[in-house]
């Protein structure tokens, strides 16, 4: 396949179509950050937002083996790019296409703020940790023009409730200042996604993220600050980046992580079309092997939704997956945990509120 054909700067090389259904937006055009440090011309469709209203922002998370009870999204959509992202499915929900759709059409959820505040103050609400970006990534680009996740972030703090956070951006430590106070109240914990060491690697995963530098730089300027860190190694992807784990554990055990938590790639829904069109554009040597070893890890299939399974998979090469993070863990994470957040500040709260009344 001849590089020219390839879409430089987005991570989907096409738009598939939606199983739902197909609707048409007027649209608002934005800034666009091209990835001009790579040194090449990007794709020059302008990425595009969308105000949408929800009448909640936290959900409920049923999934049992997700580790988060409550998550929330300020956008849908995310212009990172990266390939295997489980959250492009969820944009044929709103009548988009999981490929390039999902990266150039952003919907921006303004209200998230003021929802946040109105579930925060209820009586009935009882304090549990709310991941931001349980979906899409809360740093994204977009964040910089609208600083919804700043604006949150606020209304934990207000209201002393717990929170996390999921990114690959720099961007979060902007908001350093607002972590600290967090922190020194055990209300806040970060976790950083490093899927490799590699530049090509990245360039070619995760288009329109931070470098690897930057984001080991993120690691340890967090870490410094008190804020606890745990570093996604996630999705590992068979003959991509699994001979990474042990390198990986290590540089981000000594930026300061406290521990370190892993998915093997599924490719779910449209996301193993989108998947497998990539690979045989961007790595068409070994498309198949790759390809073929992700299938082993699950039974045979790109597609795997069993609860307890599909994040580790099974068989040997899955096997040899997880038994190099069970090893990365007694060799780099041995004397260190993530704290446990608190969630009996909120609570004090709202009874010291009450009794202004």
């Amino acid at each position: 396949m001849s590089s020219k054909s390839i879409i430089k700067g987005r991570g989907a090389q096409q738009n598939v179509h939606n199983r739902f259904f197909e609707l048409s937006y007027e649209m608002r055009d934005d800034f666009l950050e091209f990835c001009q440090k790579e040194g090449e011309v990007a794709d020059k469709n302008k990425t595009q937002y969308l105000n949408v209203f929800p009448k909640t922002i936290v959900n409920k998370v049923k999934s049992p083996d997700v580790g988060m009870a409550y998550s929330m999204n300020m956008y849908q959509g995310c212009e990172h790019g990266c390939i295997y992202c489980y959250a492009r499915n969820s944009h044929e929900f709103w009548g988009y296409s999981a490929g390039l759709d999902f990266e150039r059409r952003i919907l921006v959820k303004k209200d998230a703020p003021k929802l946040l505040e109105d579930l925060l103050k209820k009586k009935s609400w009882k304090a549990h940790t709310i991941v931001m970006s349980g979906n899409t990534d809360c740093y994204q680009p977009a964040e910089k023009k609208f600083e919804l996740t700043r604006q949150c972030l606020e209304m934990f703090l207000k209201y002393k409730h717990p929170t996390a956070i999921i990114t690959k951006n720099v961007l979060i430590l902007r908001d350093i200042d607002i972590l600290k106070q967090l922190a020194e109240n055990n209300l806040i914990s970060v976790n950083v996604s490093i899927t490799s060491l590699s530049e090509d690697t990245r360039r070619i995963l995760e288009p329109r993220t931070a470098t690897i530098k930057r984001r080991l730089q993120v690691v340890k300027e967090l870490s410094d600050n008190g804020i606890p860190v745990n570093v996604m190694l996630a999705p590992i992807i068979p003959s991509i980046n699994s001979h990474e784990i042990l390198p990986m554990a290590k540089a981000v055990s000594e930026a300061g992580a406290l521990s370190i938590a892993h998915t093997i790639v599924r490719l779910n829904g449209a996301i193993g079309e989108i998947f497998t069109d990539w690979i045989k554009k961007t790595l068409p040597d070994r498309a198949d092997k790759v390809l073929h070893q992700i299938e082993n890890c699950h039974g045979g299939t790109l597609n795997e939704s069993r609860y307890g399974v599909r994040m580790r998979g099974e068989g040997q090469i899955a096997k040899q997956i997880n038994d190099l993070v069970k090893l990365a863990r007694l060799k780099y994470f041995k004397d260190k945990r993530m704290p446990k957040l608190n969630t009996e500040l909120h609570e004090q709260y709202k009874v010291g509120q009450m009794k202004l009344f």
